[in-house]
């Protein structure tokens, strides 16, 4: 009898977990701030980079009080090799005064006032509920898409509508690290163009291999 979407996706939560011990995100940080700066930082650049630009960036702005005095020009000079570095310097400083306007300096730890911060959308709103606040989250990543599309657990495209489809699959209290761990065998295995099925830990269940 064929798996079920439901059992498919605990039979991938049990066999990442195997592989992948330590569910840990990829992005340095220290605190909720500096994640949620991290991570603004790595839309459409690598985490690996991200970490090489964040040390000096926090050393001067890695707090709401700080980093809303910078200028535009101080924090552009400080991003510039993330991509996107215009439009990221000016959402990392309007975060930095909208915290310390509205929410005391502390950020959010819900995704309804997560998303109202600028440049901020569900997929990092989730990693900063999982990864700070322990909350069941979904991180729905170009990982996260192609690796659950693969194994068969939807058909869909739009983020959001995964994020709600993976929600009724996965065990709450598993689903940030399996999130976590779908980006690392993303990376080792299952990549976009050519994935190592024969090595995968997945294979005896997964919809592509089969």
């Amino acid at each position: 009898m064929e798996n079920s979407k439901k059992q498919i996706a605990l039979l991938a939560v049990a066999a990442l977990k195997a592989e992948y011990p330590d569910a840990i995100c990829s992005l340095v940080y220290p605190d909720a701030f500096r994640l949620l700066v991290a991570t603004r930082l790595a839309a459409q650049c690598t985490d690996k980079r991200v970490n090489m630009v964040t040390p000096a960036l926090f050393a001067r702005f890695g707090t709401p009080q700080t980093c809303a005095t910078a200028t535009v020009e101080e924090m552009e000079e400080l991003i510039k090799t993330c991509g996107l570095y215009k439009t990221k310097a000016r959402d990392i400083i309007n975060i930095a005064k909208m915290l310390n306007e509205q929410y005391n300096s502390i950020v959010p730890d819900t995704i309804e006032e997560l998303t109202k911060l600028p440049g901020i959308g569900r997929k990092t709103a989730n990693l900063i509920l999982g990864d700070i606040f322990k909350k069941p989250s979904v991180v729905v990543d170009t990982h996260c898409i192609r690796l659950t599309r693969r194994l068969g657990l939807h058909n869909l495209k739009d983020a959001t509508k995964i994020e709600f489809a993976l929600k009724e699959l996965l065990p709450p209290e598993e689903s940030n690290d399996f999130c976590h761990r779908l980006v690392l065998h993303g990376r080792a295995v299952c990549k976009a163009q050519k994935p190592v099925c024969n090595s995968c830990c997945m294979k005896n269940f997964c919809k592509k291999v089969i």
